[in-house]
């Protein structure tokens, strides 16, 4: 992975090449951003540029012995951690080393921007939740105890470091402190609030924004060829998101899950329908807690986006056809005396769904909720 094969993220690019040059390598950073921000690709072209034989000022050269092992991710010091679970394959004591060859062909398969929901699908966990366990923190010790078999740095990638069980991280603190020599941790994540604090203080972060409309423009005409209205969509539903570009243009088109399915949700708790939303619960409540997440962050969204209707900031709404019709009416309902209590709803759900929380009971009690959300009056203001 070349810093050249990313689009956009120039600053960062700047930034990352100038630890390099300048002879300031951090043992330990943490690249932070949104999903789909490229900060897992950026990873890998950064630690390649460490390692590349012919390095420029502004990236690998792609076809030293380094580079060419780099490209297929078979690099001898380069190492992998992400979260794994229990599966048909490996049915006790799952490391990430048992799963090499699928995250290969998923970074593959994904342009290197992965989701935790494709990582779980691509190893069949997609109902469960991977974690990064004890016994792969035992690992990254005792590989990185060992010198390096050809390059300047061993590079251990940690990936959705949040995904960290918490007692399993005290076996990491020591060695993240003090690292063996040249060695690199590149933590990869999205959510700094889920990160266990005695790893943050570790490391030094770097903040990866989501791509900009003219990085994801150019990558969806150069990679697949999408021009006009399609691109367009394909860019506004984006937002940023480059995974959901790539994934929108890899498959057949937008996939409206989300969409319909809110829309159905919603209509069903406004109607009071619980015969209706008991056959609705027992669907959704099968989707995998990874989907029903992002069915959730969705309904945020929509929340967002109808104060922003709400209020006349309709150039900042990044919808059209069916789904700005949707909000166009939806945001009927929301207002300043309920919106923040939907916002709490849909983030609490989330939060009780990634502690394994029984699905069928929380959504039937969220739609309840919603339910006598939509009746609220809006607050009256005083002065």
């Amino acid at each position: 992975m070349l810093f050249s094969d990313i689009p956009g993220q120039q600053k960062i690019k700047q930034q990352l090449i100038g630890t390099v040059n300048d002879e300031r390598i951090s043992h330990a950073q943490m690249l932070l951003g949104p999903e789909g921000s490229g900060k897992l690709a950026l990873a890998i072209a950064y630690a390649q540029y460490i390692n590349c034989h012919n390095r420029t000022d502004d990236d690998a050269c792609g076809y030293c012995p380094s580079c060419v092992k780099y490209n297929k991710l078979i690099h001898p010091d380069l190492h992998f951690v992400y979260p794994v679970a229990v599966t048909q394959k490996v049915d006790k004591k799952p490391t990430s080393e048992q799963f090499l060859t699928e995250w290969r062909q998923t970074l593959a398969n994904t342009h290197y921007h992965p989701s935790l929901m494709q990582w779980y699908e691509a190893i069949g966990i997609e109902k469960k939740q991977g974690i990064i366990n004890a016994d792969d923190c035992n690992n990254i010790i005792h590989t990185l105890n060992y010198k390096s078999y050809e390059s300047d740095y061993k590079v251990m990638i940690i990936w959705m470091v949040e995904r960290l069980f918490h007692s399993a991280a005290p076996k990491l603190l020591k060695i993240l402190e003090e690292p063996p020599d040249r060695t690199l941790f590149i933590l990869v994540a999205e959510n700094h609030e889920q990160i266990i604090n005695t790893i943050i203080s570790r490391t030094q972060i770097v903040k990866i924004p989501k791509y900009s409309d003219e990085a994801v423009a150019g990558y969806l005409q150069q990679q697949f060829g999408k021009e006009g209205n399609e691109r367009n969509k394909m860019i506004n539903l984006a937002n940023g998101n480059l995974k959901e570009a790539i994934e929108m243009a890899s498959t057949t088109g937008v996939d409206d899950f989300n969409f319909t399915t809110f829309r159905e949700w919603m209509r069903l708790c406004y109607k009071g329908d619980y015969k209706a939303l008991y056959n609705f619960v027992s669907k959704i409540s099968k989707i995998g807690r990874e989907k029903q997440k992002s069915f959730l962050n969705y309904g945020l969204k929509i929340v967002r986006h109808s104060l922003l209707n709400h209020y006349g900031k309709h150039e900042l709404i990044r919808m059209d056809g069916e789904e700005l019709q949707f909000l166009q009416k939806f945001s009927n309902f929301i207002h300043s005396g309920n919106a923040a209590e939907f916002a709490d709803l849909f983030n609490e759900v989330s939060y009780h769904i990634e502690r394994n929380g029984n699905a069928s009971v929380l959504f039937m009690d969220a739609s309840i909720r919603a339910n006598k959300i939509m009746a609220m009056k809006p607050k009256q203001i005083t002065t």
